[in-house]
């Protein structure tokens, strides 16, 4: 199959030799473990074969939703937070024109005040519907913007409009958003059980708002079909997961502490947001875990390119790169030449970046910035599938090698707590 791939060669230099092969049996143990179901956060592993095990009826159920959507709506207001929206928009982002605004918004990810008023202002002569993610439906950011965005639905568009295009992505039996979905009748999905949020993407918290975008599910499900099939039965020397988790795993140890996701393609963006909460809220716990980071090259060369070059030596990166762009366009030819461009004349503007982004890596690596690089061959569905599961494979198998569960996320916990007592909810 046509795949996306991984270069470690730009690492390997900074290690010793048998740094790799001796993460070998650790992560041959992680991987039998999570087939098993034996590791640690095991009621979590659903995320493992659900690209292979979602059935054609599921999809189709998704796809017919996201249809009637896109024809009584303007605009679907997504509302979640963190794993709930992320991958999502990762998805949405990556394969939206630039300029051209989606039929798809989002809230629920903040409290800010004058984002909800502006959003509310905004949709009030829109014909909009909702999607609630929510698996609690308790959860204060989402929670909030739901409770403002249900009363505007039903005051702008009718009680009855307003069930036909309220969704709710929540549990399947118990909870505040289920226990709402079901006295109103709305359309409702499930977030399984055993899949966590920052896994959820290629469940309908994720392939809903894509449907609804306008993007092929199928194909996104297909490619992550795709990696999961080889991730879950390649032996450790050919599985690019495995190699990945043994490199940053080394490097970690030799005292690299902190991963720096970057691109060189802005569509890329929300893909590293997405990343940084599945290997932050995974690894990062028990005093362990590489921080996760991100970058958006060339845009961010000028800004924290000096660090990256210079600065202390605590920090590798692993780069995305495309081959092959939607576009060509060529750089022109000025009689003038004040800019001095003229040396570029003819050639496409897609060769000047991939020769930024090779120059970038040579000089890190030069000054003392381990590379890692993941090639996609082109920005569509299929490959970010590919790329999802790749990511959530790897994450999964690092942090039991690290020792730690990778499935839950205490931490989390501890600003709400603050948060609830500052503000006199009852309880706390």
């Amino acid at each position: 199959m046509n795949s996306i791939t991984l270069d470690i060669s730009k690492a390997l230099s900074f290690l010793s030799e048998g740094a790799l092969t001796k993460y070998e049996s650790a992560m041959l143990s992680a991987s039998q473990a999570l087939e098993a179901g034996t590791c640690a956060g095991n009621d979590f592993l659903g995320w493992l074969h659900l690209p292979s095990s979602i059935s054609p009826e599921e999809l189709d159920d998704i796809q017919a939703t996201a249809d009637l959507l896109r024809n009584e709506c303007d605009v679907i207001v997504v509302a979640g937070i963190g794993g709930s929206y992320l991958g999502a928009r990762a998805v949405i982002e990556a394969l939206a024109d630039s300029f051209e605004k989606t039929n798809i918004l989002y809230a629920g990810n903040n409290i800010s005040e004058d984002y909800l008023c502006e959003l509310t202002a905004y949709l009030k002569d829109k014909r909009f519907g909702i999607i609630n993610i929510s698996k609690s439906g308790t959860t204060t950011e989402t929670a909030l913007s739901f409770r403002l965005l249900k009363q505007q639905c039903e005051a702008q568009r009718g009680k009855d409009m307003a069930r036909k295009v309220i969704v709710a992505i929540t549990d399947a039996r118990k909870g505040a958003a289920r226990e709402v979905a079901t006295q109103e009748g709305y359309k409702t999905f499930v977030i399984p059980d055993d899949v966590g949020g920052r896994f959820s993407v290629l469940t309908p918290v994720g392939l809903l708002p894509i449907a609804c975008a306008g993007f092929d599910i199928r194909a996104l499900v297909a490619g992550a079909a795709q990696m999961e099939q080889h991730c879950t039965t390649a032996p450790c020397q050919d599985n690019i997961a495995m190699q990945y988790v043994a490199v940053r795993n080394a490097l970690y140890a030799s005292g690299k502490k902190v991963e720096l996701l970057v691109n060189f393609h802005p569509k890329l963006h929300y893909i590293a947001e997405w990343w940084k909460q599945l290997y932050g809220e995974s690894e990062g716990k028990d005093g362990k875990g590489l921080f996760p980071a991100a970058c958006d090259f060339t845009t961010d060369l000028h800004s924290m390119g000096q660090y990256i070059q210079e600065g202390e030596r605590l920090l590798f990166e692993t780069v995305l790169s495309i081959s092959q762009t939607r576009h060509t366009l060529h750089v022109p030819s000025d009689e003038q030449d004040l800019d001095g461009l003229n040396y570029l004349a003819g050639r496409r503007i897609d060769e000047v970046n991939k020769m930024a982004e090779l120059g970038t890596q040579m000089a890190h690596v030069d000054g003392g910035v381990p590379n890692l690089r993941i090639v996609m061959p082109e920005l569509n569905e299929q490959y970010i599938g590919q790329l999802f599961y790749f990511f959530e494979y790897a994450c999964a198998v690092s942090g039991l090698v690290l020792g730690v569960n990778p499935f839950n996320q205490p931490g989390v916990e501890a600003y709400k707590r603050n948060m609830f007592h500052l503000l006199n909810k009852p309880g706390y």
